[in-house]
């Protein structure tokens, strides 16, 4: 038996739920440990769209358990919503199929408020949230005050709960002449769903060892991308959680020494949404022409994403930190028509040639890309499925991005469709 743990190695939006849901074939569950429905995963099956913000890539296979562990942060009324909204495309949701964290943190309403309220007033510092309450959750559980799955199963804890946590928030909404919350209303409201909630609550760290004593595969995906982490990513423009593999095993409750193969998801060139620092950004022709081959608008949102050539000096960074073992190169298809492609293979900051992305944000503003320049293959990879028939500039191409990078490209993927993906290394069988 074999885990493995899928991670974005850039800024997310990186195609980690094709790739996850291509890899359920042979996971028996997959367990989403960090971030909330601020993800958004795009699966296509047969030319049908699934849009996936909270629920696990996995989901949409028959006969796999998904699972919601406890570093994940849950809207409650955002997942019962999309189980509806998932349901009516045919998609069965059963509390045998899925599982969610008695022990995760629930967003409320003034999380959400609070996040729209420091966002609309940061003017040109704006982090670029997407104003859905994950930030202000994850404080709050920080916090030690959040109000956790578990505390639905009882009105009076419940209740006591819900008075500390109002404390503070209401006391921060006050100072800001904002309509405070009232606990009794609040109440009501979350007691009127808990039923539906609680079905699918569990000890999701004895679930899994469990499933660890029957030898089940284990996929473990992540949201958003390292460059996000709250440690490691280009603070302060960052997510509000741990992006990196480690997470798998605090996220969900299993041993580090249940992580066996890490995987990095790596875009073949380079996308952010929101703000924060992107040393390679092309605000020209070129980037829209990316943007617009490369279908880039937030799954979420639906906010145009930036686009770049490839940091390979980022990639190879955020190899290091997490300990991948291994690349899957998606959305190789989008460079077929371009004459010239670049990489990025160093900065230059204040004249100083460097090989890393510095931790100061000011620093990250001003790093200046050194490239490198391939030839283009002009020639279609969409639907590629053997590593010998690619275009010779392609495969050049993905020799020196690994080469690069330090990291093995386990797999191609040439299209959105499931099955468009070369396998050079099966994770499961690495």
């Amino acid at each position: 038996m074999k885990n493995v743990v899928v991670v974005g190695s850039q800024w997310g939006d990186e195609g980690k739920g094709k790739i996850v849901d291509w890899l359920s074939s042979e996971a028996d569950v997959v367990v989403r440990f960090q971030g909330g429905h601020n993800a958004g995963h795009t699966i296509v099956i047969n030319k049908k769209i699934f849009k996936l913000r909270l629920l696990p890539s996995g989901i949409v296979r028959k006969g796999k358990i998904s699972v919601l562990g406890n570093g994940v942060v849950i809207d409650p009324w955002a997942l019962l919503s999309e189980i509806d909204e998932i349901k009516k495309k045919g998609v069965n949701v059963t509390p045998e199929n899925f599982m969610i964290s008695e022990s995760s943190s629930l967003i409320l309403p003034f999380h959400q408020e609070m996040d729209e309220i420091r966002e609309n007033a940061a003017g040109k510092d704006k982090i670029g949230t997407t104003k859905r309450g994950i930030g202000p959750c994850y404080e709050d559980k920080v916090g030690r005050r959040s109000i956790r799955v578990m505390d639905l199963r009882s009105e009076s804890n419940l209740n006591n709960r819900l008075e500390n946590v109002l404390l503070h928030h209401n006391a921060i909404r006050k100072g800001l002449k904002k309509k405070t919350f009232k606990k009794d209303t609040l109440k009501k409201e979350l007691l009127k769903i808990a039923p539906k909630i609680l079905e699918f609550a569990k000890p999701i760290w004895l679930k899994l060892d469990e499933f660890r004593k029957e030898r089940k595969r284990v996929l473990f995906e992540g949201a958003q991308g390292i460059l996000l982490d709250v440690d490691h990513g280009t603070y302060p423009f960052v997510t509000s959680s741990n992006t990196v593999p480690a997470m798998a095993s605090t996220g969900s409750g299993s041993g580090p020494e249940n992580l066996n193969y890490i995987l990095g998801i790596t875009k073949a060139y380079t996308t952010r949404v929101g703000s924060g620092p992107f040393p390679t950004e092309l605000q020209n022709d070129l980037g829209e022409k990316l943007g617009r081959r490369g279908k880039e608008f937030g799954t979420v949102t639906a906010r145009k994403r930036r686009c770049g050539w490839f940091d390979a000096v980022l990639v190879r960074q955020t190899i290091k930190i997490s300990g991948i073992n291994g690349i899957a190169l998606t959305k190789l298809d989008v460079l077929d028509d371009f004459d010239e492609i670049k990489m990025c293979v160093k900065y230059m900051l204040n004249d100083k040639e460097i090989d890393y992305l510095p931790a100061a944000s000011e620093d990250q503003f001003n790093v200046k890309p050194v490239y490198r320049t391939f030839k283009g293959w002009n020639k279609s990879t969409q639907g590629i499925r053997n590593v010998e028939d690619l275009p010779e500039n392609a495969k050049k191409y993905v020799f020196a991005l690994e080469d690069f990078i330090g990291a093995k490209v386990s797999s191609i993927s040439t299209s959105p469709e499931r099955e468009d993906t070369i396998l050079i290394e099966d994770p499961f069988k690495t």
